[in-house]
């Protein structure tokens, strides 16, 4: 029988094609093959471990381009090194060459900070006798702690008698072991004592020629000698008195000199009273310096308070004519307001020359110790009237010391170069220039000039007038637009400031460290 095969089915004895041959990656499929085809894919067998070594010479040598590469590295570093010190020997000759300011050396008495009192301005005759001369030995640490340098002391010399006599002491100023002992005081403060001898009678009778009687003479000469041995640093007298006169002058120099070291020099100072001072001849020859200190006063004499308008034609005279025979000192000398008490004492601290100031209660230790006193014993109202004296004292010592010491450090304001800088103010009633002479002008104009040190440049600013300034943006190009305050008279004023931001209030005087953008010198 037949056997009919349905639709649909496989016959058992049918050959399968293609069974398990489906190829996969990497596969082939043959006929009669899939059976042995393996299921898995064997993974590679494991290389042999090779351990590190480093490069053998011939090696290094093949990978770094041969041995004439290894030159080249080497004349590569030497050049380096060559061309590095090169630069370095240019650096070097071109901060040698290149032109400097010469530093002026400069005598004690023309870096000193000269402060002349009369011992019994100090403080009141107490009941015990400790006003006066010893008063000022009290002291004595304080002042020089301040910045000053030398004392010039008056009155301590009776006009009625000889006044170098060693045993003519003023009576109000105790006996000569006070005196000797207040030399001796202030040689252990460090500091330089001038004895004025102005407006007296150094001489004694003269003969009708105007010539002092030799016996005179020679006494004055023991004088000099007794108290340059006591340790006075020299003498102080004024243009008009019979001393200061070409042969009394050399006979004192030579006194001087004998007394005189490097360090220790003994001086003469000349108050200078007149609007000129009287030629000697010894000026004339160049060789002998009869005078070392000429004090010339900022303010003309007067008996009335001077107005902002002549204090500031006095200050303009005196920075557009200045004299470059002798070595000058500033003092105030004349009467101002109180308002512009604190801008000369700017003046005379930031022109070239020594600076004498006269005693001021302000910066006067024992007054501001009676302040406190006042303030912890008063009553409401006077307590708060002794606080305001006592902040103002404050303030004005602290702008006494800011001067002194800024102006014993700064190159600039020692001896430094000094340029008169007029300019316009932007003000509408005051833009007419500096040089010009207006009657009509309401207000004087700001007055400033300019201490230069290389690159430093110190320029101090003064509106002498009532109403407040700006300056003209216009104004001196060439100078630095950024500086730093160092003082001022006004609220204290702090930090950095631009020329044309700046703004100066009434009576107020202003000293600015310029710099240029960006840099500070």
């Amino acid at each position: 029988m037949e056997r009919t095969e349905e639709p649909g089915r496989m016959p058992l004895n049918a050959e399968v094609t293609g069974y398990g041959s489906v190829a996969g990656p990497g596969l082939s499929v043959s006929v009669g093959g899939s059976e042995s085809a393996p299921l898995l894919i064997p993974e590679p067998e494991a290389q042999p471990y090779r351990q590190w070594q480093p490069l053998t010479k011939e090696e290094l040598e093949v990978a770094a381009g041969g041995p004439r590469w290894r030159k080249a590295r080497c004349y590569l570093v030497l050049l380096f090194w060559l061309t590095w010190l090169a630069m370095l020997a240019i650096a070097i000759a071109i901060i040698v060459m290149s032109p400097r300011p010469v530093e002026t050396p400069l005598k004690w008495w023309q870096k000193s900070l000269f402060y002349q009192l009369q011992p019994d301005l100090l403080t009141e005759e107490r009941a015990d006798g400790s006003g006066g001369i010893n008063a000022l030995c009290e002291q004595l640490p304080y002042l020089r702690s301040v910045g000053i340098g030398a004392l010039i002391l008056e009155g301590l010399f009776d006009k009625k008698a000889s006044p170098l006599n060693r045993n003519a002491t003023g009576e109000r100023f105790g006996t000569l072991p006070q005196i000797q002992h207040l030399l001796a005081e202030s040689h252990k403060a460090d500091l330089k004592v001038v004895l004025d001898v102005c407006e007296l009678d150094l001489l004694g009778p003269q003969d009708v020629a105007g010539k002092a009687d030799k016996t005179s003479n020679l006494s004055a000469t023991h004088a000099l000698r007794f108290w340059l041995e006591q340790g006075a640093a020299g003498f102080a007298i004024c243009d008009t008195d019979a001393a200061y006169s070409e042969m009394t002058l050399l006979e004192w120099k030579g006194v001087l000199k004998e007394f005189s070291s490097e360090e220790k020099e003994r001086i003469v100072v000349v108050k200078q009273t007149k609007d000129v001072l009287p030629p000697l001849k010894s000026f004339s020859q160049g060789n002998v310096t009869l005078v070392d200190v000429v004090m010339r006063s900022i303010l003309p004499s007067s008996q009335h308070l001077l107005s902002a308008k002549e204090v500031a034609v006095s200050i303009e005279t005196h920075l557009q004519t200045r004299e470059e025979d002798v070595w000058p000192s500033w003092t105030v000398g004349g009467k101002a307001s109180l308002h512009l008490k604190k801008l000369l004492l700017v003046l005379v601290m930031t022109l070239p020359g020594t600076p004498v100031l006269r005693y001021d209660e302000d910066i006067d230790q024992a007054q501001n110790m009676s302040l406190e006193v006042g303030l912890s014993h008063g009553d409401a109202k006077k307590s708060s009237d002794t606080h305001t004296d006592k902040e103002k004292r404050h303030l004005a010592s602290a702008l006494f010391s800011t001067l002194s010491h800024s102006r014993a450090r700064e190159e600039a304001l020692l001896f430094g170069s000094f340029t008169f800088l007029p300019f316009n103010s932007s003000t509408d009633d005051s833009s007419s220039s500096l040089n010009s002479t207006i009657p009509s002008r309401p207000s004087p104009p700001i007055l400033a000039f300019l201490r230069s040190w290389g690159c430093v440049h110190f320029l101090i600013l003064l509106n002498v007038g009532p109403e407040p300034h700006a300056l003209d943006p216009a104004w001196a190009p060439s100078l630095p637009k950024a500086g730093v305050f160092v003082a001022n008279t006004g609220t204290v004023r702090l930090g950095s400031t631009t020329l044309d931001k700046l703004e100066l209030r009434p009576h107020e005087a202003v000293v600015i460290k310029l710099f240029e953008a960006g840099s500070y010198s």
